[in-house]
């Protein structure tokens, strides 16, 4: 399966709206919003199959020390193609020299992160005030 990748961020709602819904995550609903977001990211490495957006990962950073993987999705049609791991590698080979990559997983992912090289935190809790369903 040919995927192109890509630091794209000229997204349209459209596009975001499709991959996110794909995932079952509610901020899909807020397609303006999102298109906005992907402007304040210090990286995004989107995936491509043809015209079609079919994963993304992005990342926020202090410049120096950590970087935070805050989405990581992949459209469940196309997973178990390696994308999901090439853009976690494209994030692990930028940040290389900062000194912490940190991520929130959810429970059913955490084998996938455990493969990608990360571990689970000890003595810690992710904890979040929001008003979004995932």
């Amino acid at each position: 399966m040919d995927i192109r990748y890509t630091e794209e961020r000229d997204f349209t709602e459209k596009e975001l709206k499709n991959l996110f819904l794909s995932v079952k995550w509610s901020s899909g609903e807020y397609p303006d919003r999102l298109l906005k977001a992907m402007q304040g990211f210090s990286t995004v490495y989107s995936a491509w199959r043809d015209e079609e957006l079919v994963g993304m990962v992005c990342v926020m950073d202090d410049g120096v020390m950590t970087a935070y993987i805050h989405y990581l999705l992949v459209n469940p049609k196309y997973h178990n193609n390696e994308i999901g791991r090439t853009l976690i590698d494209m994030v692990k080979k930028k940040y290389s020299d900062y000194l912490r990559i940190a991520l929130i997983s959810y429970d059913d992912e955490v084998r996938f992160y455990k493969n990608c090289g990360f571990t689970r935190g000890k003595n810690c809790t992710p904890m979040f005030i929001t008003s979004l369903g995932t």
